[in-house]
């Protein structure tokens, strides 16, 4: 490690000091503004109380439920415990923390983008949008999953591309933890394992030796190793839910496989979240029968209207905006027209999404595949834009990847002129 900074010392210090920013501008941000305090977070907040005063594990009720998955909320507890005994207030004792978390972060975003491109320039340049990235920011000001799950998320994706890499089985199992502990903070990460191994197994299958496909009967031997190392992650993910699925059963008397909230998949079937539409009547049913109710008869009654919404409607609520966790005074901004960056990387990265299609074999496209099952999922439920938070370091590495790419090209181009 000494040796390899010796050698790329310029490197190195061009690292520390992206770092170096980006430590700053969210110390900044937490220490120049005044943060607002959203109604998830004062949910959050009764919820600890609850389990710290009374031992109940309750989200917007008195009795236990499972309406949330238990990883943000026992961060949380973990957390009102040290600010109790360091004589602190929890929430600024929160933030810090987030901070730390964000950082490490950017370290982990740097990992994928050399795992996906293997282009140290890429990887620093995704490593500094990422670090200059307003909501990656202002998150750290909000008492919310997004910043704990973006950490989770990052880093069972790294360590997912490097088992697909080393093919080890205790590389495997090590990304089902963090899988499993990235699901126990955001649920609907939970069957991305599934596709990544699908599309890892496709790529063994037709992965080119010396010009030539792979025999037949080494296909089924490559079958055998990757559903293996998939049973491998899928165990150890089931192995890191297990405690939550105990308490479900011992407490509630039912299975919840991760959080029995419905609301979200209700709330989805509102085109443009027009909740005045009463294109079916409740009475008397549950969320969950309202909402398939409502898919029914707005496809058949409103068959454009919610095809448009189901589709590009959606979309442009879940991307073209920035998530600015729970909102601050005044606005902090580390340069102007912030929201421009978002818009660019959002609508360029389209590119090598397209691309990827083609170059499926390439590891990029690993994350072009998280980047899909992820929005088809995001289409069943009302969107937000703070949904996309989760995979814009994905799309930034993508954009800087792209980048990278078309100056390589014109650098290529005027070596040949002047050549010539």
């Amino acid at each position: 490690m000494v040796e390899w900074v010796r050698k790329n010392k310029a490197w190195t210090i061009a690292i520390v000091l992206i770092f170096m920013l980006a430590l700053w501008l969210r110390v900044d941000f937490l220490t120049s503004v005044k943060h607002n305090i959203s109604h998830d977070s004062k949910y959050y907040d009764e919820m600890v109380h609850r389990l710290l005063d009374e031992g109940i594990y309750a989200y917007k009720e008195e009795v236990s439920n499972a309406r949330v998955t238990p990883g943000y909320p026992l961060f949380m507890t973990g957390m009102y415990l040290v600010a109790d005994q360091i004589g602190v207030e929890p929430f600024p004792l929160i933030r810090w923390v987030q901070v730390l978390i964000s950082m490490a972060t950017l370290i982990i975003i740097y990992m994928i983008a050399m795992q996906a491109t293997r282009n140290k320039w890429v990887a620093i340049v995704a490593f500094f949008i990422s670090a200059i990235y307003h909501p990656f920011i202002w998150a750290n000001g909000a008492v919310l999953t997004e910043t704990l799950a973006l950490f989770l998320l990052m880093a069972y994706l790294s360590m997912q591309l490097y088992a697909f890499r080393t093919e080890r089985k205790r590389d495997a199992a090590l990304a089902g933890i963090l899988l499993g502990l990235t699901v126990l903070v955001r649920a609907e990460f939970l069957p991305i394992f599934v596709p990544l191994y699908g599309v890892f197994l496709l790529q063994k299958w037709f992965k080119k030796k010396s010009g030539v496909q792979t025999e037949v009967i080494s296909k089924w031997a490559i079958f055998k190793k990757v559903l293996l190392m998939g049973i491998i992650t899928g165990l150890c993910l089931s192995a890191t839910m297990l405690p939550w699925w105990i308490r479900n059963v011992v407490s509630l008397n039912e299975f919840v496989l991760t959080a029995s909230q419905s609301n979200p998949f209700k709330a989805g079937t509102y085109p443009n979240k027009d909740y005045t539409d009463k294109i079916v009547d409740p009475t008397g049913l549950t969320q969950d029968e309202v909402a398939w109710a409502r898919i029914k008869a707005g496809f058949t009654q409103q068959t454009w209207k919610y095809v448009k919404w189901y589709t590009v409607g959606k979309l442009k609520y879940t991307y073209t905006h920035m998530f600015f966790g729970s909102g601050h005074s005044p606005m902090y901004h580390a340069y102007p027209k912030v929201a421009y960056l978002h818009v660019l990387i959002i609508y360029s990265t389209i590119i090598p999404l397209l691309a990827l299609i083609w170059r499926w074999r390439h590891p990029a496209a690993m994350l072009a595949v998280v980047i899909f099952v992820m929005t088809m999922i995001r289409l069943v439920f009302v969107p937000e834009y703070r949904y996309n938070f989760t995979v814009m370091p994905l799309f930034i590495i993508l954009f800087s990847w792209l980048g990278i790419y078309i100056l390589q090209k014109i650098w290529a181009y005027i070596e040949r002129r002047k050549t010539a």
